[in-house]
């Protein structure tokens, strides 16, 4: 059975001229090049793919739109930990100072954020990923940088407590 029948020349490469992503691309040039001859075996062994790849390309062309069928399938992925009002939740509470929410420290960190998380959710999250929440409630987050000698003997001294405090 011959694939792509239905789907034109034409068609692929009008949908070639409008495509972005190197995915897309690469499944309409193999379409093309299938349509002018070469045999999805060969096309396969040229591109060093899997040829059931090239046929399941071939078989979304046929089946659905051709914008949609040259695209990624959406995945679904892991759960997230926070629903969405829980997420709207933290985002509003690390907008105001940690005070607010019964902390004794002058700001948000990521292990302060980590804190409130597993507190507050039950949501143990990684380092990495609390930055990456904190990120998108808007927040920056700087290292803190040790004082030039310079400075007043008692402002360092307070800044140390303050940047050294534990639980």
């Amino acid at each position: 059975m011959a694939r792509l029948e239905n789907v034109s020349v034409e068609e692929l490469e009008a949908a070639l001229d409008d495509a972005t992503g190197k995915r897309e691309t690469k499944r309409l040039l193999v379409a093309i090049i299938y349509k002018r001859g070469p045999s999805a075996p060969m096309i396969a062994e040229w591109l060093d793919t899997r040829e059931q790849t090239i046929y399941r390309w071939f078989d979304r062309l046929e089946e659905e739109p051709i914008n949609q069928a040259v695209q990624d399938r959406q995945r679904s992925g892991r759960p997230s930990k926070l629903d969405d009002a829980d997420r709207e939740k933290f985002q509003e509470t690390v907008s105001n100072p940690p005070s607010e929410a019964g902390y004794d420290e002058p700001a948000w960190t990521t292990k302060l954020a980590q804190r409130f998380l597993e507190n507050e959710f039950g949501a143990e999250y990684s380092r990495r990923h609390v930055q990456r929440l904190l990120k998108d409630a808007g927040l920056t987050w700087k290292t803190p940088r040790p004082q030039l000698p310079t400075a007043d003997e008692d402002e360092r001294t307070e800044f140390w407590e303050i940047s050294n405090k534990t639980e």
